[in-house]
């Protein structure tokens, strides 16, 4: 497997940012604007064909910038893998934990960041080899759901997903998250805020 690129990117800056449903243009737009903020991880969640034009123009994009790797998200079963995989996307993002996808990324080279939000799906989700896990709906766990579960699972490496701004991107890191998503509200977040949260 290609070297991991969640603790690559995400130990420098702990953000990740998700593009859902921009055009194409503004997908690449956005994708400028995660760069110039130091952003290394961008999602594409994948909707079937009506998000193929901007997941590709997104990939494009980042061929020519080694400092920034594109994925996909919302990848809920092995035949949506492989559809992107064939994109070249450099990692993959589901909502829930399924054990089928995570063995056929590992068979693929693709870097998966699986969901979860139970004890039994991060021990799961752990027990397949991943690491680095997407806690979702963040906004429904609480930051309480994060310092719980680093006591049994320090190992993990959560990123925090779904309702995540940045108001609150700090209380999730400060509760014990490693990372941070951010979706609808990247655009509109103070840069300030979104560079301190490396500190």
């Amino acid at each position: 497997m290609r070297a991991d690129p969640f603790t690559t990117h995400l130990d420098r800056l702990p953000v990740l940012v998700i593009l859902r449903g921009h055009d194409p243009t503004t997908t690449v737009r956005l994708c400028e604007h995660a760069a110039s903020l130091g952003v290394g991880l961008v999602e594409v969640p994948w909707h079937g064909e009506e998000s193929r034009a901007s997941l590709t123009a997104a990939l494009d994009w980042a061929r020519d910038r080694p400092g920034v790797l594109v994925g996909a998200g919302t990848v809920t079963g092995v035949d949506v893998l492989r559809a992107v995989h064939a994109l070249g996307v450099a990692f993959t993002v589901a909502p829930g934990f399924d054990a089928g996808v995570v063995e056929a990324a590992a068979v693929l080279g693709v870097a998966h960041l699986p969901g979860v939000a139970t004890g039994t799906e991060v021990s799961a989700a752990l027990a397949a080899g991943c690491v680095w896990q997407k806690a979702f709906p963040a906004s429904v766990l609480t930051p309480a759901w994060f310092t719980a579960l680093r006591g049994p699972f320090p190992g993990v490496r959560f990123v925090a997903t779904g309702g995540v701004d940045a108001g609150n991107a700090a209380d999730f890191l400060r509760a014990g998250a490693s990372a941070v998503a951010l979706g609808s509200a990247f655009s509109t977040a103070d840069p300030a805020v979104i560079r301190s949260l490396a500190d």
